[in-house]
């Protein structure tokens, strides 16, 4: 791969705020539940956004971390790493600017990351 083509494909993927609500739409599309997108860019070095939503089934979590995946492989991004598929209470995505987190109900109330979080303004994905 040269120089230019590496160069070019970088200028095609999308700005980290649309993708964060690409993300938070393919859940939505997917019949998740209680989407929501956290700012993190002032409180955390590492990541720009969090993508949060429940799913209800083993097969809904694993489908709706199949289908963001697929979604942002769309648009020229790819997936650095995925925790927890196996045990499927709680997938995490890391897209290094976004990461994607798919919970259980039980899970997801357990961590709470919404209130881990509290500082994170919470980002209208509906409107991006």
């Amino acid at each position: 791969m040269t120089t230019a083509t590496i160069e070019s494909e970088i200028r095609t993927i999308p700005p980290v705020l649309e993708r964060a609500a690409i993300c938070a739409r393919t859940l939505r599309d997917h019949k998740a539940r209680d989407i929501t997108v956290l700012d993190l860019r002032k409180i955390h070095p590492l990541y720009d956004y969090f993508v949060i939503g429940t799913g209800t089934s083993r097969r809904q979590i694993h489908t709706l971390a199949e289908e963001v995946d697929d979604s942002l492989k769309a648009v020229g991004d790819s997936r650095r790493g995925i925790e927890g598929y196996q045990a499927s209470k709680w997938i995490v995505q890391d897209y290094g600017d976004v990461l994607v987190h798919v919970f259980d109900p039980d899970t997801r109330s357990y961590y709470n990351l919404e209130e881990l979080w509290a500082d994170a303004p919470r980002i209208d994905w509906e409107r991006e």
